[in-house]
């Protein structure tokens, strides 16, 4: 249990990280009039986010590890 804990903290910190670069990317492609570079990082931005929504939640996961046994 407590690896996936581990896995699943793991996974969700670099999916921030990478929302993070996105983000910087985006802003960088806005600045210099970049539109078609800052919609492709939208999408892809999108969808890290989308991802980021679809992780289980780790605690809610132990709690309900708990629970079986």
């Amino acid at each position: 249990m407590i690896a996936q804990y581990h896995d699943s903290t793991h996974v969700k910190d670099n999916l921030l990280r990478q929302i993070n670069i996105k983000e910087n990317q985006l802003r960088i492609a806005q600045q210099f009039n970049m539109p078609y570079v800052a919609e492709a990082l939208q999408s892809q931005l999108h969808q890290l986010q989308s991802q980021l929504s679809e992780l289980p939640d780790p605690e809610f996961e132990a709690l309900m590890s708990l629970l079986d046994d």
